[in-house]
């Protein structure tokens, strides 16, 4: 298997939203985003698959030095194979996969965030990143669209947030900023033990509501003249968006399983944006 078929495979085999968007880029942007992609996968990887912390931190402290050598022409990993060819085209530096490792390690270090700010910083390198490197791979002209990207990955992680309540628990960690379960008196057992209430349904619409406006606040944030080169994010705002509707019209029940939208209807939604530019 050559290092583009592994990062096609890896990339495809996520099922994620991200994917359906790649679709629509020329060869070598998608070739580009596909392997940053895979990239990330690869990292989310450890932390959700590995059970022992220990073997985690490892394995993400090889990342750390796969990346350092990647960049000094060393790469041995599938994924940084076929993603170095292609990051002098696109500025993608070591600084920014060096991030989101660097968040990743969050999440073996900490399981709580006592408020939105703390929450935030985590988001920033696990999604803001993210976007920022997607930005350029799109293609990118106008330096005020690096502020659209942050602020759209800050929504796209908090939709994953709302959405995996119940999955993360069940890992031991809970995104909800503490001192918003407190606002809404939802205790940490009744989210561990699956327990709905209408508190739990105020929180979630609270946390739907930020995320939504942040949606909105992302676009208007977008310069006109990136607006056609942004469309692969677009489409996923388009996607994400809809599922956080899903979610609050199935009343928020998102502690017993995983709300997600069928691969035709993110097609479908994707392909909508790419006709006709606007984000549903």
């Amino acid at each position: 298997m050559t290092p583009e078929q592994y990062v096609q495979q890896k990339a495809a085999a996520s099922g994620s939203s991200f994917y359906y968007a790649f679709l629509f880029l020329p060869k070598e942007r998608r070739a580009a985003i596909t392997a940053f992609y895979a990239f990330c996968r690869e990292i989310d990887d450890v932390v959700d698959e590995v059970t022992d912390p220990g073997v985690a931190h490892t394995k993400l402290a090889w990342w750390q030095s796969e990346v350092a050598k990647s960049y000094t022409g060393n790469a041995t990993h599938p994924v940084m194979r076929a993603l170095m060819p292609l990051t002098a085209a696109y500025a993608i530096e070591a600084r920014h996969l060096q991030a989101v490792i660097e968040g990743c390690q969050m999440d073996l270090a900490q399981n709580r965030y006592l408020d939105f700010p703390g929450l935030s910083r985590y988001c920033h390198l696990v999604a803001g990143i993210v976007g920022e490197v997607a930005a350029r791979i799109f293609g990118q002209r106008d330096e005020a669209t690096t502020a659209y990207a942050h602020k759209l990955g800050l929504a796209f992680q908090l939709t994953n947030i709302i959405r995996d309540v119940g999955e993360d628990a069940l890992r031991g960690r809970i995104y909800l900023p503490v001192n918003e379960l407190q606002q809404f008196e939802v205790k940490t057992h009744e989210i561990l033990k699956r327990q709905y209430s209408d508190r739990f349904s105020a929180l979630m619409q609270f946390q739907t509501e930020r995320a939504l406006a942040l949606y909105d606040e992302a676009l208007t944030l977008l310069p006109d003249t990136d607006r056609r080169a942004q469309k692969p994010g677009l489409m996923m705002a388009s996607i994400y968006r809809t599922l956080l509707r899903e979610i609050a019209a199935d009343g928020y029940q998102v502690l017993h399983q995983r709300v997600s939208l069928t691969p035709l209807r993110k097609f479908w939604l994707a392909w909508k944006t790419q006709a006709f530019g606007k984000v549903v």
